[in-house]
Protein backbone atom coordinates (compact mmCIF):
# COMPACT_ATOMS: atom_id res chain seq x y z
CA UNK A 1 0.00 0.00 0.00
CA UNK A 2 1.34 3.85 -1.24
CA UNK A 3 0.58 6.45 1.30
CA UNK A 4 0.86 10.10 -0.34
CA UNK A 5 2.46 11.98 2.49
CA UNK A 6 5.74 9.48 2.93
CA UNK A 7 8.07 9.64 0.28
CA UNK A 8 9.50 6.40 -0.99
CA UNK A 9 12.53 6.36 1.54
CA UNK A 10 9.84 7.08 4.81
CA UNK A 11 10.00 10.60 5.24
CA UNK A 12 6.89 12.54 5.64
CA UNK A 13 5.97 14.90 2.91
CA UNK A 14 3.12 17.37 1.70
CA UNK A 15 1.63 15.88 -1.24
CA UNK A 16 2.20 18.21 -4.16
CA UNK A 17 -0.98 19.51 -5.57
CA UNK A 18 0.13 22.10 -8.27
CA UNK A 19 -1.34 19.59 -11.20
CA UNK A 20 -5.12 19.47 -9.84
CA UNK A 21 -7.91 21.53 -10.71
CA UNK A 22 -9.89 23.34 -8.57
CA UNK A 23 -12.98 22.11 -7.91
CA UNK A 24 -15.94 23.21 -5.26
CA UNK A 25 -15.11 20.86 -2.40
CA UNK A 26 -17.42 20.62 0.96
CA UNK A 27 -17.41 18.38 3.90
CA UNK A 28 -19.50 17.99 7.14
CA UNK A 29 -17.95 16.78 10.43
CA UNK A 30 -19.72 16.40 14.04
CA UNK A 31 -18.89 15.54 17.54
CA UNK A 32 -20.01 15.56 21.14
CA UNK A 33 -18.85 16.81 24.32
CA UNK A 34 -20.90 15.12 27.24
CA UNK A 35 -21.21 16.89 30.34
CA UNK A 36 -23.72 16.60 33.52
CA UNK A 37 -26.96 17.26 33.13
CA UNK A 38 -25.98 20.43 36.23
CA UNK A 39 -23.42 21.72 33.75
CA UNK A 40 -25.76 21.84 30.95
CA UNK A 41 -28.47 24.12 32.93
CA UNK A 42 -25.66 26.49 33.82
CA UNK A 43 -24.70 26.84 29.55
CA UNK A 44 -28.43 26.95 28.68
CA UNK A 45 -29.37 30.00 31.55
CA UNK A 46 -25.69 31.44 30.34
CA UNK A 47 -24.42 31.20 33.84
CA UNK A 48 -21.09 30.06 33.21
CA UNK A 49 -18.11 32.26 34.61
CA UNK A 50 -16.26 32.46 31.37
CA UNK A 51 -19.17 33.55 29.46
CA UNK A 52 -21.45 32.41 26.79
CA UNK A 53 -20.16 28.97 25.93
CA UNK A 54 -22.19 28.11 22.46
CA UNK A 55 -21.29 31.53 21.34
CA UNK A 56 -17.72 31.93 22.20
CA UNK A 57 -17.25 27.65 21.05
CA UNK A 58 -19.27 28.25 17.52
CA UNK A 59 -16.47 31.08 16.94
CA UNK A 60 -13.77 29.20 18.35
CA UNK A 61 -14.41 26.58 15.65
CA UNK A 62 -14.82 28.86 12.97
CA UNK A 63 -11.57 30.54 13.56
CA UNK A 64 -9.89 27.16 13.57
CA UNK A 65 -11.02 25.71 10.98
CA UNK A 66 -9.89 28.65 8.94
CA UNK A 67 -6.30 28.13 10.80
CA UNK A 68 -6.40 24.09 9.78
CA UNK A 69 -3.00 24.61 7.95
CA UNK A 70 -1.19 26.17 10.66
CA UNK A 71 -2.21 23.45 13.29
CA UNK A 72 -1.59 20.08 11.02
CA UNK A 73 2.10 20.29 9.17
CA UNK A 74 0.68 18.37 6.16
CA UNK A 75 -2.52 20.12 5.35
CA UNK A 76 -2.47 22.45 2.61
CA UNK A 77 -3.08 26.12 3.13
CA UNK A 78 -6.37 25.90 0.68
CA UNK A 79 -8.65 29.57 0.06
CA UNK A 80 -11.74 28.67 2.24
CA UNK A 81 -14.81 29.95 1.11
CA UNK A 82 -17.46 29.06 3.89
CA UNK A 83 -17.24 27.65 7.31
CA UNK A 84 -20.52 27.22 9.72
CA UNK A 85 -20.58 25.33 13.09
CA UNK A 86 -23.33 24.19 15.08
CA UNK A 87 -24.00 23.70 18.52
CA UNK A 88 -27.11 21.61 19.88
CA UNK A 89 -27.82 21.29 23.49
CA UNK A 90 -29.13 18.06 24.26
CA UNK A 91 -29.77 15.80 27.40
CA UNK A 92 -26.37 14.47 28.58
CA UNK A 93 -24.06 16.13 25.49
CA UNK A 94 -24.02 18.95 23.27
CA UNK A 95 -23.61 17.99 19.48
CA UNK A 96 -21.35 19.88 17.10
CA UNK A 97 -21.69 19.96 13.59
CA UNK A 98 -19.33 21.86 11.30
CA UNK A 99 -20.01 22.70 7.54
CA UNK A 100 -16.96 23.94 5.30
CA UNK A 101 -16.75 24.82 1.43
CA UNK A 102 -14.06 25.46 -0.43
CA UNK A 103 -12.91 26.02 -4.46
CA UNK A 104 -9.23 24.80 -4.47
CA UNK A 105 -7.13 21.88 -5.64
CA UNK A 106 -7.57 19.75 -2.41
CA UNK A 107 -8.83 20.09 1.31
CA UNK A 108 -11.49 20.83 3.44
CA UNK A 109 -12.51 17.68 5.29
CA UNK A 110 -9.74 18.77 8.05
CA UNK A 111 -11.17 22.18 8.56
CA UNK A 112 -14.40 20.61 9.15
CA UNK A 113 -12.84 18.25 11.76
CA UNK A 114 -10.68 21.08 12.90
CA UNK A 115 -14.02 23.20 13.56
CA UNK A 116 -15.66 20.43 15.38
CA UNK A 117 -12.69 19.59 17.65
CA UNK A 118 -11.80 22.81 18.65
CA UNK A 119 -15.12 23.99 19.59
CA UNK A 120 -15.71 21.39 21.84
CA UNK A 121 -12.23 22.08 23.16
CA UNK A 122 -13.44 25.71 24.05
CA UNK A 123 -16.65 24.00 25.94
CA UNK A 124 -14.68 21.83 27.89
CA UNK A 125 -12.45 24.77 28.87
CA UNK A 126 -15.29 27.24 29.56
CA UNK A 127 -16.80 24.17 31.74
CA UNK A 128 -14.03 22.60 33.06
CA UNK A 129 -14.36 24.61 36.66
CA UNK A 130 -17.56 23.04 37.61
CA UNK A 131 -17.52 19.79 35.58
CA UNK A 132 -14.53 17.70 36.26
CA UNK A 133 -16.11 14.72 33.73
CA UNK A 134 -16.74 16.14 30.29
CA UNK A 135 -15.73 13.75 27.65
CA UNK A 136 -15.17 14.74 24.17
CA UNK A 137 -15.58 12.24 21.57
CA UNK A 138 -17.45 10.93 18.53
CA UNK A 139 -15.90 13.29 16.12
CA UNK A 140 -16.21 12.27 12.84
CA UNK A 141 -16.42 13.16 9.11
CA UNK A 142 -19.92 13.03 7.84
CA UNK A 143 -19.91 13.65 4.14
CA UNK A 144 -17.67 15.38 1.51
CA UNK A 145 -18.60 16.26 -1.95
CA UNK A 146 -16.43 17.73 -5.07
CA UNK A 147 -17.70 19.29 -7.96
CA UNK A 148 -16.31 20.83 -11.16
CA UNK A 149 -16.51 24.46 -11.66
Amino acid sequence: MEFSHIDKDGNAVMVDVSAKPKVKRTAKARGRIFLNQETIKLINNKLIKKGDVLTVAKIAGIAAGKRTSDLIPLCHNISIDHIAVDLEVQEKSILITAASVCTDKTGIEMEALTAVSVAALTVYDMCKAVDKKMRIGDIELLEKTKKAI
